[in-house]
């Protein structure tokens, strides 16, 4: 993992254009910056490990719950791929085509980028709250989010500005991150994933949300304390001694 490298198929080097490579190999240079390689290697081992642990109900669901987590995990991994890979391309449309290629092969004379962006929003909003269990169970085990939600992720990213803000030089460098707060990284992803709760307007999340939202409002803002205070735990922590 030193060394990482990326293996593009011939299927899909003959699929895309040259403009739509650089967003494919910025997302991959993403994940080998972002040191995705190690939690996706732990997840392998993991998903190996529950197959032979599955007959034991008290273990297999204990080791479920850790894949699941890892997995949610690696779907997210994805989406800041596609960021890192849009932030290489610079053209929203070059990535939406990429996104609309890997779901519906060379036919792209077929396909619409309204269209595909308008399946996200119906996919999210459609349905009762049994669709919202389908939809669950069905990514459960996808290690990828669907293409046409990875495209509505990237599409509201940009919409929010950002993608402007890291263009304009607004992001953490390297250089500072011994200098960087734990406490304000771990506090801001807590409070966008209670945010995109909040906002969401899948009819499970809405059901669960109208049905139970004093207390999903309380668990919110104790995750949200619960990871300021580690977040400052660690950064004292990684203060050097005195």
């Amino acid at each position: 993992m030193g060394k990482p490298f990326t293996v593009i198929t011939s299927g899909l080097y003959d699929l895309v254009t040259h403009d739509e490579m650089r967003f494919v190999m910025g997302h991959e240079l993403g994940h080998a910056l972002s040191g995705h390689a190690v939690y996706r290697t732990m997840m392998m081992h993991l998903l190996r490990l529950a197959r032979s642990f599955g007959v034991l109900p008290v273990g297999g669901w204990a080791l479920r719950a850790i894949v699941a987590a890892l997995l949610e995990w690696q779907r997210k991994s994805e989406l800041s791929g596609d960021r890192a890979g849009l932030l290489c391309a610079q053209d929203l449309d070059t990535a939406l085509r990429v996104e609309m290629k890997l779901a519906g092969g060379c036919r792209l004379d077929k396909l619409d980028s309204e269209a595909f962006l308008a399946q996200a929003r119906e996919y999210e909003t459609s349905g009762d709250m049994r669709d919202g269990v389908l939809k669950l169970l069905n990514l459960e085990l996808q290690t990828h989010p669907f293409s046409v939600l990875r495209a509505a992720a990237l599409t509201h990213w940009v919409d929010t500005g950002g993608y402007a803000k890291v263009i304009a030089g607004e992001y953490p460098r390297r250089a500072d991150d011994g200098n960087a707060k734990f406490a304000d990284d771990l506090g801001a992803a807590a409070r966008y994933y209670r945010d995109g709760f909040d906002q969401s307007n899948d009819p499970l999340i809405k059901g669960i949300r109208d049905g139970f939202g004093g207390i999903v409002e309380g668990v919110g803002r104790a995750a949200s304390n619960a990871a300021d205070s580690l977040g400052r735990k660690i950064t004292e922590w990684r203060q050097p001694s005195k």
